[in-house]
């Protein structure tokens, strides 16, 4: 039963991540996504996952202070990056269990430097070089089933993006991909 009841969180992650696509507002985006997160947070709890668990809650708080990127200059500032970045290494220390620790490590870094370009075409390549296919990978090794079909549909998901707008527009700075 509780079987079950970890997995189901991941679902409702899931269902979090994929309204958050359908949301307008990129502070309503990140704010469902903060949701999502949180919920994935629990599941790795749950399943002793520290490692995911931890960075995601460096996640929860990157999302924040994107939630506010086009109203606080502080919020641009590219040594967050570095301060993260570093959050991230300690993390990895405390919670290493071999190479499956450098799963959610590499994760976070990748999309860290990729959403501070606030360029469309460098999230996205962050996201799909890296970040996603490390936590598609630490989903399947830790048993977060919501947590592959999550990502699974992101990747499908940035590649139906780059079908659809073309690569070249998202990396133009004067394009509707680079206003938040």
């Amino acid at each position: 039963m509780m079987d079950i009841l970890i997995q189901a969180i991941g679902y409702i992650g899931v269902l979090l991540f994929i309204f958050s696509y359908q949301i307008k507002s990129n502070r309503a985006l990140f704010f469902c996504q903060i949701l999502g997160s949180a919920l994935f947070c629990l599941q790795f709890f749950l399943l002793n996952a520290l490692s995911g668990c931890l960075n995601l809650m460096v996640i929860l708080f990157r999302n924040g202070l994107l939630m506010w990127y086009d109203k606080y200059a502080w919020v641009r500032w590219k040594g967050w990056i570095a301060i993260l970045s570093a959050v991230c290494i300690v993390i990895l220390a405390f919670t290493w269990k071999g190479a499956i620790s450098l799963l959610p490590f590499a994760a976070l870094i990748a999309s860290n430097v990729g959403y501070w370009t606030n360029n469309a075409q460098k999230i996205r390549l962050s996201n799909l070089a890296c970040a996603s296919p490390c936590w598609l990978i630490y989903d399947i090794l830790v048993g977060s089933w919501g947590g592959v079909l999550n990502e699974s549909i992101t990747l499908g998901s940035i590649l139906l993006s780059i079908y659809r707008y073309g690569w070249k527009a998202m990396g133009d700075p004067d394009s509707e991909f680079q206003k938040r």
